[in-house]
């Protein structure tokens, strides 16, 4: 891999980035300490410096990892991706000692201080960080944070390329390189059948973002204030709260109603905001917030090749409903509406307008674009796939891992979720001074789910 060039999606999240908005996606991945110390940096080495030449050695056996962008002549307004040259990776893999206290917190209040510092554009775009007690010892969990810019990646890509560090995935690799021989490509040659495919193709293509483009009017607001909890001023700061809720009480709300496991914690997303709003003494809103609900358009089995591939749902996010079971059935049934037209359609689909519009005008027109989020939705909510089997680093076991999504311009929420371990772990960012309460709304989201369950189940 010398060079390609980024993709349309991947060259409008490099222009949209701005110091106020940052545009990586990051992790923040808890440990247990190992049963048995793994010597990975030679005998003698504490704990802190034998992980951290781990998770350095690991890091840098990741080929995508050492790539950074550069302009380009051709296509116009472009850039590529290139190989660094000039790669270190100890310029990208830190260590930070945290003070004594509760770990767990602590790691959680720095992990939100890093993620407001945009990552060196001259560099390849990514950094991780490993979080320590004050001792640095083995005994003591330990954590790492993980930031990807989202030009590199989407949320499976991050996660493929993230997993790398762990042992699993790393031994596996290693195992690969030896067994994988480079075919080289067959030189692409086509009838005039083979061109009229490609042509009608490619005239569909631009019709889907013609009509997506339509729907996307359609459906933005002329006040663009949206709902005044989830929207504010940036200030450029970062608060993050995690929550764990357990997938088997998702499961059993599931079971109980049908639909899936997404509808369930989507509805129970309505319902903590519905929560958090009270609890703030805000009025409920005249219409209801809308999320943006991002899928995935990689095709099952298929290679996961680099750079950005999905879509998106709109979906309004019933607050204004007292009833929790009332709000499951119509977060079901948008869903299913949104499912049945498909991710390339409707004016959630914006990655397929962006798909289609050349270098040059993703360059100047990205932070338009990014400014004008707000009057389509209010606030972000993810699903990102993880592994199923159990992994660890440097034997250590992860035992938590939460998503963090970055925030749209005008916009003071985001929200992420991960099933790892029979639980699933929800990352919420959110603008540091204007959701100075996020912890309540993590609160929220146990107690909400709770309640579903209570009057799906057990009633």
């Amino acid at each position: 891999m010398s060079s390609e060039l980024l993709a349309p999606l991947d060259l409008a999240f490099w222009h949209l980035e701005s110091a106020g908005h940052p545009m990586h996606l990051g992790a923040l991945a808890f440990f247990a300490p190992a049963a048995v110390a793994t010597a990975a940096a030679g005998p003698g080495a504490r704990g802190g410096d034998r992980l951290l030449d781990l998770l350095a050695g690991r890091a840098a056996a990741i080929p995508r990892l050492r790539m950074r962008v550069r302009d380009v002549l051709l296509p116009v307004g472009g850039a590529a991706w290139a190989m660094a040259t000039d790669f270190d990776v100890r310029r990208h893999v830190h260590h930070v000692r945290l003070p004594d206290g509760d770990f767990a917190a602590e790691a959680t209040a720095i992990a939100a201080e890093l993620m407001e510092r945009p990552l060196e554009r001259g560099l390849p775009p990514w950094e991780m960080y490993l979080l320590t007690g004050a001792d640095d010892g083995d005994e003591g969990p330990f954590a790492v944070l993980v930031k990807l810019h989202h030009a590199l990646a989407d949320g499976m890509r991050a996660v493929a390329i993230g997993a790398g560090i762990f042992d699993q995935i790393a031994d596996a690799r290693t195992v690969g390189v030896r067994r994988t021989r480079t075919v080289p490509p067959r030189p692409w040659t086509a009838g005039p059948w083979q061109v009229a495919g490609f042509a009608r193709a490619r005239i569909e293509e631009l019709g889907r973002a013609v009509g997506v483009g339509a729907s996307v009017v359609r459906a933005s607001r002329l006040d663009p204030r949206g709902v005044p909890a989830l929207s504010a001023g940036s200030s450029g700061t970062r608060r993050l709260g995690t929550a764990v809720l357990d997938l088997e009480d998702v499961q059993q709300v599931r079971r109980a109603v049908g639909g899936t496991a997404n509808d369930v914690l989507l509805a129970t997303v309505a319902g903590a905001l519905r929560r958090w709003m009270g609890d703030r003494d805000e009025r409920l809103p005249a219409a209801d917030p809308r999320a943006l609900v991002p899928v995935s358009r990689r095709r099952p089995g298929s290679p996961s090749g680099s750079g950005n591939k999905f879509s998106a749902y709109l979906l309004p996010l019933p607050v204004s409903d007292p009833d929790p079971r009332s709000r499951l059935d119509a977060v079901r049934t948008a869903m299913d509406r949104n499912k049945a037209a498909g991710p390339s359609r409707g004016a959630g689909a914006l990655a397929v307008v962006a798909d289609q519009l050349p270098p040059l005008a993703h360059r100047f027109g990205a932070p338009l674009a990014g400014g004008a989020a707000r009057m389509l939705f209010d606030v972000l909510v993810t699903n990102v796939p993880l592994p199923r089997s159990a992994l660890s680093l440097g034997g250590c076991p992860l035992r938590e891992v939460y998503p963090m999504a970055p925030l749209a311009r005008g916009q003071s929420l985001a929200i992420a979720m991960s099933t790892y371990g029979g639980q699933v772990h929800v990352g919420l960012v959110a603008d540091g001074k204007a959701v100075p309460d996020l912890d309540r709304l993590a609160e929220s989201l146990s107690e909400e789910l709770a309640e579903l369950l209570s009057v799906t189940v057990a009633g």
